[in-house]
């Protein structure tokens, strides 16, 4: 009968030897390298994604504005025979929005080339991803809105009509990022990007904060900061320039 061979007693030691502090805490170091460049890939791709969603979505459909202000000589629904300068102007009531296929007709029929947008049919449409990688769409239309602007005294505030770009379901970074874009500012109230319960708000003097952001959860205003849920949104108007 065979022997067994003998086992050194400090081999055995050194199997037996677990992890000391300086180990676990190289490796949990490591984790925590991975996961934060996860997180800053990740903030990247969507900060990456939205400039696309400005610049071939946004500035796609003011282009398309201003083509068919350019070409047509009034803007998109007005009156041929009488121009009121705004859009929808040949629609009772007046500041009748224009949307979907009704306005996307409208800029066919006018040899208007159109952005992308979703998906064929849809050009009105953008799909992109929230801060918590929830999906989300963002529907553009027009329309004449009231619109704040300086009085004659310093401080003072009147309503005019203007044309605006209406952007339906932006998120609030989304908002923040065009805002800084077209105005250079974030600003909700102020500027040529504005949220809708400030575009006309005469009495108010002073720059207002978007009224939504990443911690308030999909159809409130509240902040909860949890990560699963879509993130709130709002309405933006985008002031044309005719």
């Amino acid at each position: 009968m065979n022997a067994r061979p003998l086992q050194h007693p400090s081999s055995s030691r050194r199997r037996q030897h677990g992890f000391s502090l300086l180990e676990l805490g190289v490796v949990l170091l490591v984790i925590g390298l991975l996961l934060g460049a996860v997180a800053i890939g990740r903030d990247l791709q969507r900060s990456a994604a939205n400039q696309r969603l400005s610049t071939d979505f946004v500035q796609g459909w003011q282009l398309a504005y201003e083509g068919y202000v350019n070409g047509v000589g009034y803007p998109p629904g007005d009156n041929p025979a009488a121009p009121t300068g705004r859009v929808n102007g040949n629609v009772a009531p007046a500041g009748t929005v224009l949307c979907g296929n009704g306005m996307i007709n409208t800029f066919l029929a006018a040899g208007i080339r159109l952005p992308e947008g979703r998906t064929e049919g849809q050009p009105d449409r953008y799909v992109y991803l929230d801060s918590n990688g929830n999906p989300q769409e963002v529907q553009v239309c027009f329309q004449s809105v009231n619109w704040a602007e300086a009085g004659a005294a310093v401080g003072a505030y009147v309503t005019r009509p203007r044309n605006v770009m209406v952007m339906r379901n932006v998120t609030g970074s989304l908002a923040g990022m065009l805002d800084q874009q077209i105005d250079g500012k974030s600003d909700a109230r102020f500027g040529r990007f504005r949220d809708i319960a400030q575009a006309n708000a005469v009495a108010v003097v002073a720059g207002q904060i978007w009224p939504v952001d990443d911690r308030m959860t999909f159809g409130t205003v509240v902040a909860n900061t949890r990560d699963e849920d879509q993130v709130a949104v709002t309405t933006a108007y985008f002031q044309m320039f005719r």
